[in-house]
Formats: C-alpha cells, sequence, structure tokens
C-alpha cells in the first residue's frame, strides 16, 4: 500500500517561476520573489507540504541565485524554521534563568550558544561542544547541535559517547527544558527533538551537490532564540562573515560574535588569525520606558523611543598571542578522531589531566575565553568564582578593546578547580531524571 502524504501538497510553481525569470534578468522589481516569499515556501518544508521536486528545485535555484546567503532571506528563513520547532515554554524558563543566572560584568545571566555552521572540511577536535561545557561552570549555555554530517564527530556523536556515563540527549524536549535549567547551566537541544520538521528534507539534502541554505539556517534557529543573551557563531565562509552577522543583527541578537579562522575554518583558531564581527550592544539614547529590565522584555513600543538598546557591528581579527596562548598547527588539533577517542580526551581535559600547553586545551582555552568575553563577564573589576579563584582580574585589553586574556584565566579556573566537570555531571543526572531512570 503507497505511503499517504501526512499533508496535501502546495504548489509553489509561481515562486520558482519568479526565481527563474529572476536568473535571467527577465523581472520587473514589483515581481520580484523577497525574503518572506522564500520562507513562506522553507515553512512548507517543514509541515511536508511541498512534493520532493519542488523541493530540490526550490533549493537548487535559491544557491545558484545566491537568494539563500543574502542577509534578509537567512534572517526570515531563520525566523521559519524556530516557529515550525518544537515550542518552549518561554515565559516559564525565562523565570529560572532569572532566578539561576549569574549575573557578573555586563553578562545579565541569560542563555549562551557556541556553534558553528560546519562544512570547514578541518574534521577537528570537538571544540566548540568541549567550550560550551567549560562555560558552562560560569554561564547558562543551550548548546544547539546534531550529529555529524561532514565531520567524524559531531556534538550529539561526543556527547553520547561519553563514559561511563552519556548524556540521555533525546531526553531533553521542548516540555522538559526549564525543568532541567533548574538543575543544571547546560543543556544540549538535539536538532531532531527540537526541529521534527527537518526530517522531511533530509533525503533531498543528501542528494544535493552543494551545502543547501539549511547548513546555514541551524546557528539562526536555536529553539529559545528570545532567551539567548550571547552566542559565538563559527563561519568558514570569510565571505560571509558580515552577512551572518547581519542576519543575527535582523533576528534581534544583540550580544555575540561570528568568527571565520584564516584558514576557512568555524571556530576560532589556534593556528593563526581568526576574522571576527562582534555584535555590540550599546544604550539607545532615545529610550524612554522602564528602566528597570524586570518590567519587561528589554524592549518598548514606539511611542517610548524604540528598544533600550540598540546594535552596532565592530571587525577585528584575533590570534592566540591575544589570549596569552601559543599558536597551534590545525594538524594538531584535527586528527578526525571517532566519538568515542574525542570523548576519551574531552574526559581527559575536564579532569584536568591534559599538560597545560596541549594542542587541544589552548584550543578549548581559546573558544571557550572568547565566549566569556562576549557574554561580558570579563567585564568585571573583581573576581569571586569560587575555590581556586585567586581574585587577581587581568585588566588587560586586546582587539576590539576586550579582557581576552581575563576569558582564558577564567576559563582555566573552570577547568582546573572542577567546576566544568561537576557541570557535565550535572547536565547528565539532569537528562537521566528527564527519563525518570
Amino acid at each position: 500500500m503507497a505511503t499517504q502524504q501526512e499533508n496535501p501538497t502546495v504548489s509553489i510553481s509561481p515562486l520558482l517561476s519568479k526565481l527563474l525569470r529572476q536568473s535571467t534578468g527577465d523581472i520587473k522589481s514589483h515581481d520580484w520573489a523577497t525574503a518572506n516569499d522564500i520562507a513562506a515556501a522553507i515553512t512548507l518544508i517543514f509541515t511536508n507540504e511541498l512534493d520532493p521536486d519542488q523541493r530540490s528545485s526550490l533549493l537548487t535555484i535559491l544557491h545558484a541565485l545566491k537568494r539563500d546567503r543574502e542577509i534578509l532571506v537567512l534572517a526570515k528563513c531563520g525566523q521559519a524554521m524556530r516557529k515550525a520547532a518544537a515550542q518552549v515554554d518561554q515565559k516559564a524558563l525565562r523565570k529560572i534563568i532569572r532566578s539561576r543566572g549569574r549575573k557578573e560584568g555586563s553578562y545579565r545571566g541569560g542563555c549562551c550558544d557556541l556553534v558553528g555552521t560546519g562544512g570547514d572540511g578541518w574534521s577537528t577536535f570537538n571544540v566548540s561542544t568541549t567550550a560550551s561545557i567549560v562555560a558552562s561552570s560560569l554561564l547558562l549555555i543551550s548548546k544547539h547541535g546534531n550529529r555529524a554530517s561532514s565531520s567524524t564527530s559531531g556534538s550529539a556523536d561526543l556527547l553520547q559517547a561519553i563514559r561511563p556515563t552519556a548524556p540521555v540527549i533525546e531526553a531533553v524536549t521542548a516540555e522538559v527544558l526549564p525543568s532541567v535549567y533548574e538543575k543544571s547551566n547546560y543543556a544540549f537541544l538535539f536538532a531532531p527533538i527540537f526541529h521534527p520538521g527537518m526530517r522531511h528534507v533530509a533525503a533531498t539534502r543528501k542528494k544535493m551537490p552543494f551545502r543547501t541554505i539549511f547548513n546555514l539556517l541551524g546557528p539562526l534557529a536555536n529553539p529559545i532564540e528570545g532567551n539567548i543573551e550571547a552566542r559565538i557563531v563559527g563561519m568558514p565562509q570569510l565571505e560571509l562573515g558580515l552577512t551572518f552577522a547581519e542576519a543575527l543583527k535582523e533576528n534581534k541578537a544583540r550580544k555575540g560574535m561570528v568568527v571565520c579562522g584564516e584558514e576557512q575554518l568555524d571556530e576560532i583558531s589556534c593556528a593563526g588569525r581568526t576574522h571576527c564581527w562582534r555584535l555590540v550592544e550599546r544604550p539607545n539614547p532615545a529610550f524612554r520606558g522602564p528602566r528597570d529590565e524586570e518590567d519587561e522584555d528589554f524592549t518598548t513600543s514606539d511611542e517610548e523611543g524604540g528598544p533600550r538598546t540598540i546594535v552596532d557591528i565592530e571587525n577585528f581579527t584575533l590570534e592566540p598571542s591575544d589570549f596569552g596562548l601559543q599558536s597551534h598547527p590545525l594538524s594538531e588539533v584535527s586528527p578526525g578522531k571517532l566519538p568515542k577517542e574525542n570523548a576519551e580526551k574531552l574526559m581527559e581535559l575536564l579532569r584536568n589531566e591534559l599538560p597545560r600547553d596541549d594542542p587541544i586545551l589552548d584550543f578549548v582555552l581559546l573558544n571557550t575565553a572568547a565566549l566569556f568575553v562576549i557574554a561580558g563577564i570579563c567585564d568585571s573589576g573583581t573576581s569571586d568564582m569560587g575555590h581556586g579563584d585567586d581574585g587577581k582580574v587581568i585588566r588587560e585589553t586586546g582587539p576590539g578593546g576586550l579582557r581576552w586574556k581575563e576569558g582564558v584565566r577564567r576559563a582555566r579556573w573552570a577547568i582546573e578547580s572542577g567546576q566544568a566537570l561537576a557541570s557535565l555531571e550535572r547536565y547528565i543526572e539532569a537528562s537521566h531524571t528527564a527519563t525518570g531512570q
């Protein structure tokens, strides 16, 4: 018996015709396919209302015309992907965040993410996942990720390979996420659980001889976007760095940084220069609303003078020396290991068993420190992290006028004090509690 379609199909032939006419230049400005038009078509993929042929045609035309690299298209499609995601009770989550988030410096205690688009071809150690775990010693982390697609070990693969006890990543659903944060600073938001509609395009993506728009949408589609305070996004294509920063800004992100290693790496590179586009949140002089952030969700109506803050984008480069660390060739951190071996290295790092100058340790310190800096905790003039903290804040600034070396000091403390390992253990316990195990 033939499998029935879950929903009746919707034709997007008019949109495809517009796009095709655009490719030949035979189109009037009023007939241009807008970002909203494209996002509406992408939404039909999530609801399985687009037949496979039109699905393939849409992704191909968007790629050929480079429409999938436009700021508004990325922003609107990211919004569509979040709207189609499993919905988290944002109000309940915000209440927990406000009670548990540790405010320090200019960090307000909100959730943070550290994520890359992937596809850089280097198959490095799982640095963003490891760095996110280390950072959860001081920040609330919402790590949005998936299994490997182009590398040997994705973030989900790494977590599931942890021994002796791995987290139950499938158990952390939209319904239980607030309760996970009652017990843990860390949560892994497993993409197939939070974005079930993506299964409808999985087979099509595998057949495409190019990376589609969906390879760029992940960092724009964190299911708790409204509660993400700060993020670092790795982008391996230098020419898209500013575009992606603008797309984040269009999606109302206020604090963040897009990074691209000189080697077309979607991390902060341990080998040399990294190009950075930082979203900088500044007070809006026109704002006339409530001064207490607890009174409302950080924005006001137009009558009150616009939002509480405005966002600018600054561009600079970073090198390991800016963090007080030595450089290491990527060959020392990109052995292409399987999840089991990477998980063993992760646990060695968290148990503080690696040499102080280990290349992978330095790679993780760079990226953890950067998230600490962008979140704002390194702006603090004092430091009282807990046992083992000498309180000696490193006030030296580097590129962007920021305290990168202070970020490393805090990242080392997280590992050497055992707090990073303790944070992972609390997340693992919370994930098992969510299953009733």
